[in-house]
């Protein structure tokens, strides 16, 4: 019988999760020089993270290639923090259409859907996150202990 190594719920987590991961975490502890606006489209949402210091901005790029190729493969990562609007923007992965750009300080994402459940899942995602970058760690536990999960960091 395997012990609690495994991660969360005997899930065992690949290196490009923990990466993901750890990403998140380093992203929230800096969270303070991060910029965030968002904004509602009809159809989706349009994002934009930045950061005035280059290592952290570097990481929001970093971030956000990893987890849009995520989406886009359909590999829910099953993170603790992960939220209904998470879980729900893998399961409508093919009914989102997503485009980033890069900026000198960050990333601009924008996501639209002709379906209104992927529609109301970017929008509640989207604030989200902003959430987890104007709270960081107090938000980032909140958010776990909402979702049940707790998630042991490799030491």
């Amino acid at each position: 019988m395997g012990g609690m190594g495994a991660g969360m719920m005997g899930m065992t987590h690949d290196s490009a999760t923990m990466a993901l991961a750890s990403g998140s975490h380093q992203l929230v502890m800096n969270h303070e020089r991060i910029t965030r606006t968002v904004v509602n489209l009809p159809n989706g949402v349009r994002t934009t993270t930045e950061s005035n210091d280059s290592l952290v901005a570097a990481a929001i790029k970093e971030h956000v290639k990893a987890t849009v190729q995520l989406v886009e493969k359909g590999a829910d990562p099953g993170l603790p923090m992960e939220s209904p609007a998470t879980r729900a923007i893998f399961k409508l992965k093919d009914k989102i259409r997503t485009t980033t750009e890069t900026t000198p300080n960050g990333v601009v994402v924008i996501q639209t859907s002709d379906d209104s459940a992927a529609v109301a899942a970017l929008q509640t995602h989207a604030a989200e996150v902003s959430d987890l970058v104007k709270g960081g760690m107090t938000a980032m536990h909140a958010a776990m202990m909402k979702s049940g999960g707790m998630m042991r960091m490799p030491r």
